[in-house]
């Protein structure tokens, strides 16, 4: 089964807490805070794999975690960093973050890898907190949270060259006679349901990946039919081969036919529309006139497209030639990465701990996730740890800004269930 898009929730470790510890041993009454930090939690990171070909295995697990990091311990012993998470892709998978709908990543290149969560950083632990006035700080900073999001991965085929054209016009059959693909072949539309690839390696030329995607018809570029997951797929692609059905055995226009589908390129991507492209008029063991074949070559000359080729992928006519000027075409071509504009482009947010203050007689509450993170690092039955909340509150400017909201002396300071007298 082929699966080309998928979406999934992950999450990277949280960090481990900071350690609240003391040396005692005999003969050093007054060992000292000793409490190692924890560690940092692992990251959940993408990896592209030429091994790989489909999505599928994400169409069966939605939700991966990363390993937490670990607690500290006494004796400055650090907690050991939570293992990354590897997750193996398809080369080729483009990673969107849900939210926003912006490309986070492209994996292209065999080993290209990127960190869609980054671990938690890990607390310290009270060592870091003694100073000449505060001696045995009995309290340490909590592990950092992970990063959770759903993200969606895109499989966008690796391919050289693209097979363009109409369902039914012999797209699968001339893969199969070039490759060892085995596309399903048959004489109705939409035969070619997913996407094949095959390599191909004319005589004496280097070999090249050739996909043969899903038919496109008129209107593709808005979503009807299987354009869509057609087009998709042959962004990669640097080279076009345009087959077209000469033969007018089902009453098509075959210069008609051409015009349509670039124009469908045209309305999804202009640059798609630029790309070269090498014209294959198929079927033509079926013509029965000569003439047909000359007649629709003059047309397309008059379009600005010259390099036109007369085959018949059922009989291997005309084949040869067209894939070894595929393989020359290709060698003038550099490989190119996908572009992606920059207003396309995920930009990860500095991580920030907020508070607000809200009123209410006389009762000052301030909420957010600061003060989620400062209460889980004091003890507030410590006088060192108060004064330690204290200063934090100054040097945030938290303290100024309740002096600016009117706060008098007696006023009550709510932190979550915790309440503080305030003193001017």
């Amino acid at each position: 089964m082929f699966i080309d898009i998928a979406k999934i929730f992950v999450k990277s470790g949280n960090g481990g807490n900071g350690c609240v510890s003391f040396r005692r041993e005999k003969y050093i009454p007054l060992g000292g805070p000793d409490g190692g930090d924890g560690g940092s939690g692992g990251n959940v990171i993408l990896q592209a794999d030429r091994n790989l070909t489909t999505l599928l295995d994400f169409k069966y697990r939605k939700k991966y975690d990363a390993e937490n990091g670990k607690d500290g311990s006494g004796s400055k012993c650090f907690g050991r960093k939570g293992e990354d998470l590897v997750i193996k892709v398809p080369m080729g998978t483009i990673i969107k973050d849900v939210e926003t709908g912006k490309i986070m990543a492209d994996l292209s290149h065999e080993g290209d890898s990127y960190a869609v969560a980054k671990g938690g950083r890990g607390g310290r632990g009270n060592y870091h907190f003694a100073t000449p006035t505060r001696r045995t700080p009995s309290f340490a900073e909590p592990g950092m949270p992970g990063e959770e999001r759903w993200i969606t991965l895109e499989l966008k085929l690796l391919a050289d060259v693209g097979l363009l054209g109409f369902p039914n016009v012999g797209k699968s059959t001339l893969l199969s006679m070039v490759s060892k693909a085995k596309p399903k072949i048959a004489n109705y539309h939409f035969t070619t349901l997913k996407p094949n690839l095959g390599v191909v390696k004319p005589e004496g030329t280097p070999a090249f990946v050739m996909a043969d995607i899903p038919g496109i018809i008129e209107g593709a570029s808005e979503g009807v039919g299987l354009g869509l997951d057609f087009l998709r797929h042959i962004e990669r692609t640097r080279l076009l081969i345009h087959v077209v059905d000469i033969s007018g055995v089902e009453g098509r226009d075959p210069v008609e036919d051409f015009i349509k589908i670039n124009e469908e390129l045209k309305n999804y991507s202009v640059k798609l529309w630029d790309r070269p492209q090498i014209v294959a008029a198929n079927k033509s063991d079926m013509l029965y006139d000569d003439e047909v074949f000359e007649r629709f070559k003059g047309e397309l000359n008059k379009l600005g497209f010259n390099k036109i080729f007369k085959i018949s992928a059922a009989t291997r006519e005309g084949v040869d030639e067209l894939m070894k000027e595929a393989a020359r075409v290709l060698s003038t071509i550099p490989i190119k990465d996908l572009e992606i504009d920059e207003s396309d482009k995920f930009i990860e947010e500095e991580k920030k701990f907020t508070y607000e203050i809200n009123v209410e007689d006389n009762i000052y509450s301030i909420t957010g996730s600061f003060v989620d993170r400062l209460l889980r690092s004091v003890n507030v039955n410590d006088p060192d740890s108060m004064r330690y909340l204290q200063k934090v509150l100054k040097d945030k400017g938290i303290i100024e800004e309740l002096r600016e909201l009117g706060i008098e002396d007696g006023d009550i300071v709510r932190l979550e269930d915790f309440e503080f007298e305030f003193l001017l």
